[in-house]
């Protein structure tokens, strides 16, 4: 069974810094390039940063400068160290392989308050 388990969301204000966590089953974490999601009210999901297994990594513009992704492959985890954070950032965030089909963990909230 595909386990995704973030954690680490929480209220914080602007400018502060938050670093979540994922937890991905072996399965999924090893061959698959994974990716930090969000998604806020109203809004599409939008895919924030990804990493490849081989820890290639890629960015939204939107948060391109401030987050930073990166795996641990002897936990079996991954992280996403959001620095300087904006009141726009807040969203449900979300840890997924990139590829298709996607299963979704319960996601971690990060609310930014102004």
């Amino acid at each position: 069974q595909v386990q995704l388990v973030e954690s680490g969301g929480g209220l914080v204000q602007a400018g502060g810094s938050l670093r979540l966590s994922c937890v991905v089953s072996e399965s999924m974490f090893s061959i698959n390039v994974m990716g930090w999601y969000r998604q806020a009210p109203g809004k599409q999901r939008e895919l924030v940063a990804s990493i490849t297994p081989g820890s290639r990594t890629n960015y939204a513009d939107s948060v391109k400068g401030r987050f930073t992704i990166s795996r641990d492959n002897a936990k079996n985890t991954m992280y996403l160290q959001m620095n300087s954070l904006k009141p726009e950032d807040t969203a449900v965030y979300y840890c997924n392989r990139v590829r298709l089909p996607q299963t979704w963990g319960r996601g971690t909230q990060v609310t930014v308050s102004s």
